[in-house]
């Protein structure tokens, strides 16, 4: 058992890039293997066991006792003296730092766990942000349940910035989010914030498209329980036991949750199998606030990010699946059982925020991932010497290649700590804010077994990587405000960063990045219901680490123009907002994806993105409201070249992969009682080129689904606080879609001698038809 010490000192970060090609970026868009991770875990759940038998998962060394001792350590430092009025503010206190407001002037949505929970019956936390302004949606398994993905503004998940808690949680090297690994965790969300566009300074890699910061639970005064359970299509199932203790002796909590969510998927043998845990304890007094957390998942998968490259299939058969496809000795083709992804991850953070006094606020954050897994599959024809095997003779013939299994592993720690101190006094809001981080990650490879020649050794490794990555970073802010309706903003970041990678297909790398992120913009509030903003923000990003393998690659700068209109009401909200994302040596995505699958960028030179984003919240009567959102845009790459045909072209302005010129959705609400609710909710997205040369053939179609929640809660039923009922029948018109795909192209220079033929295909990823999932939760 690793003792404390190690505990705070030492981290393994699930970086998904299992193979010599490295992380997935782009989960949504990733047939590969570079998403996949498993983890060892040592202490048992069995307290709980007995009140949830159907939700199984071993909680590593850190629990109850060792939060406990944390705690208790830290409160000696703490103020004696016990009073918690206002303390439960200090909770948002360990986000203020990278949060925006109503008087910063950036793009921002809320949203609070009472706005989600009703839809918290299983499917991944994208898809929980599916309604909000310029995002969009994908689902490997097609059910948004296992590897899902997000873009904002066209913006692949690279580009979103994640911190849960303040603390990064992009993975280091990919740059992805891999939701697949925090199953449920929605379950653990107090409230989140989107901010679009480049937004405010953060921890972690920096926002290119947008930033989601989670803020996990709260404590509780009350002790109180949960038990959620919900069942639907495609044999889905999640189980999710919550308590808390409650304040114990007004100063300690100690809370926690297992889930456990089960699914078949929609495309053939999609399944996912997921657990996961959370548990915090908390010490308040007074100003003093003090969280240890450990939270993190077990997952496996079985593969789905093939695609559908067949038209035939993907009109008459469109959960045909071809991951692990072969054909064996008669003939038969066949699936090969463990085409799966194995991984775990476990997140430890200590947070100590600190009210000083009316003016002074302080936050430090510890935090330690660790996170260790490989994905297995079936090749076929491999060349054995890629392997490290040697040719052999067998039955008179040399036999160069074969179908093989193998494993891609991953073994990774993720450390470092953040702290911020605010000031906010009369008209002025400071914050002094960094962290640093250190990610240290082996990529090794192993072959399990050959079918046409006798393996030397068995689980042979034929690669072995290391990646280490150092993110340090450190910020000032202030918002001031010069005259009564007039607020001007300030942010300044630096950031340096260092890579270095000794992989077989990165090459030798060791580059070193000094970043300067400056932000500035104002805030004039028109009336008490209105007001206007405008900012400029400069955002600069290193590569990853499939940008190294795909060449030598430039970091990308972007300049970022935000103006808006906010008017709030006590009956209505709207938001208006245009943008110009102005990029120098974008890593724009090219559709295409590397020998191991994973989505290959390419620098684009001179890129822009300019749009229009309208979001309201309108209540019509008493009962009625609405939500609509829409975002209309432009997305061009300039002067664009592309060699076709063996010659280089210049295809001026082209549309970037993966950025639909409209994106809307809309949600209407009737509560016809107190506790009943029932919403329609829609999503509209424009058409979209999955690569950069508006070719036919990469077109994704555009598509419009409808979602039906229905929820009734009754409150103070018998024993229980409340007994609520849910219901989601997603994509209620059964409309046939798809929401993410590839596209290649290669240069066919065989088939006519002296001739050069560009030749293109693509793959696509269908959605599920009509599908519903119910769910029951009591709360006591």
């Amino acid at each position: 058992m690793k003792t404390l010490f190690h505990f705070l000192l030492k981290s393994n970060y699930s970086a998904r890039s299992y193979g010599r090609a490295g992380g997935l970026d782009e989960p949504e868009t990733n047939k590969t293997f570079g998403r996949r991770r498993a983890l060892h875990c040592n202490l048992s759940a069995a307290p709980l066991r007995s009140a949830a038998k159907r939700i199984y998962i071993s909680i590593p060394h850190a629990t109850l006792v060792p939060a406990t001792l944390l705690l208790t350590g830290f409160a000696s430092f703490a103020q004696t003296t016990q009073d918690t009025t206002k303390v439960e503010k200090l909770d948002d206190v360990i986000v203020q730092s990278i949060r925006a407001t109503s008087k910063t002037p950036v793009t921002y949505s809320n949203l609070k766990k009472e706005e989600f929970e009703k839809r918290n019956l299983g499917q991944d936390i994208p898809q929980l942000l599916n309604f909000l302004p310029s995002v969009v949606t994908t689902s490997d398994a097609g059910n948004a349940i296992g590897y899902s993905g997000i873009r904002v503004r066209g913006t692949d998940a690279t580009r979103v910035n994640v911190t849960i808690n303040g603390v990064p949680y992009n993975d280091a090297e990919s740059m992805g989010t891999f939701w697949v690994n925090m199953p449920d965790f929605a379950s653990s969300t107090e409230n989140l914030q989107l901010q679009r566009g480049v937004g405010t300074s953060t921890n972690g890699s920096g926002a290119f498209g947008a930033s989601l910061n989670v803020l996990t639970d709260s404590y509780s005064e009350k002790a109180s329980g949960e038990i959620a359970n919900s069942f639907g299509s495609f044999n889905t199932r999640k189980h999710t036991v919550k308590f808390s203790s409650g304040l114990l002796g007004e100063r300690f909590e100690m809370a926690g949750r297992l889930s456990n969510i089960e699914s078949d998927g929609y495309i053939d043998r999609a399944f996912s199998s997921l657990k996961s845990y959370f548990l915090q304890g908390t010490y308040v007094n007074k100003g003093t606030l003090i969280k240890a957390l450990v939270f993190g998942g077990k997952e496996k998968t079985y593969q789905s990010w093939n695609g559908l490259e067949d038209p035939e299939k993907l009109r008459n058969d469109r959960t045909y699946n071809t991951a692990g496809e072969y054909v064996d000795d008669d003939g038969v083709t066949r699936f090969y059982d463990n085409q799966t992804d194995n991984y775990d991850q476990d997140h430890y953070q200590l947070h100590w925020t600190q009210r000083w006094n009316d003016a002074w606020s302080s936050t430090a954050a510890l935090h330690y991932t660790i996170g260790k897994g490989y994905y297995e599959n079936y090749r076929t024809g491999e060349t054995l010497s890629d392997y490290g095997i040697d040719s052999q003779v067998i039955d008179g013939g040399l036999v160069e290649e074969s179908d093989l299994v193998d494993q891609k592993w991953l073994d990774n720690d993720f450390y470092g700590g953040t702290f911020s101190v605010n000031y906010r006094k009369n008209k002025l809001d400071a914050i002094l804010g960094g962290g640093w981080n250190e990610y240290d990650g082996d990529h090794f490879g192993k072959v399990l077994w050959t079918r046409s020649v006798v393996l030397p050794v068995y689980g042979q490794r034929y690669y072995n990587d290391r990646g280490v990555k150092k993110d340090g970073n450190i910020f000032a802010k202030a918002n001031y405000q010069v005259l009564e309706k007039l607020n001007l903003f300030a942010d300044l970041q630096y950031r340096r960063v260092s890579y270095s990678a000794n992989g077989l297909d990165t090459g030798f790398v060791q580059d070193r990045f000094n970043f300067f992120n400056p932000k500035a913009g104002a805030t004039y509030s028109i009336n008490e219901r209105q007001n206007l903003y405008a900012s400029y923000a400069r955002a600069n990003r290193e590569p990853n680490r499939t940008d190294y393998e795909s060449g030598n690659p430039r970091p990308e700068q972007l300049d970022d123009f935000e103006l808006g209109w906010r008017y709030a009401s006590a009956k209505a909200r709207i938001n208006v907002n245009a943008y110009y994302m102005k990029y120098n040596d974008q890593l724009v995505l090219t559709g295409e994806l590397n020998d191991v699958g994973a989505p290959i960028r390419e620098n684009s030179g001179k890129s822009y993105r300019l749009g229009l984003e309208v979001e309201a919240a309108l209540a019509i009567t008493d009962k009625w409201s609405i939500r609509p959102n829409v975002t209309v845009s432009t997305n061009k790459n300039q002067d664009f070249v592309f060699q076709r045909d063996g010659s280089l072209t210049n295809l001026g302005d082209t549309n970037i992969a993966f950025s639909p010129n409209v994106v809307a959705a809309n949600a209407i609400t009737f509560a016809p009682a107190t506790g009943f609710q029932v919403t329609l909710l829609s999503k509209f997205v424009g058409e979209q080129y999955m690569g950069n040369i508006d070719s036919e053939t990469s077109k994704l179609d555009s598509y419009a689904t409808s979602d039906l929640s229905i929820s009734y809660e009754w409150k103070n039923v018998g024993f229980f606080r409340s007994v609520a009922i849910s219901g989601l029948v997603n994509n209620i018109f059964d409309y046939e879609y798809e929401s993410n795909g590839y596209f290649y192209t290669y240069d066919d220079d065989f088939s006519t001698p002296g001739t050069v033929t560009t030749v293109e295909g693509a793959g696509f990823y269908p959605q599920a038809g009509i599908n519903f999932l119910a769910g029951l939760t009591l709360k006591f």
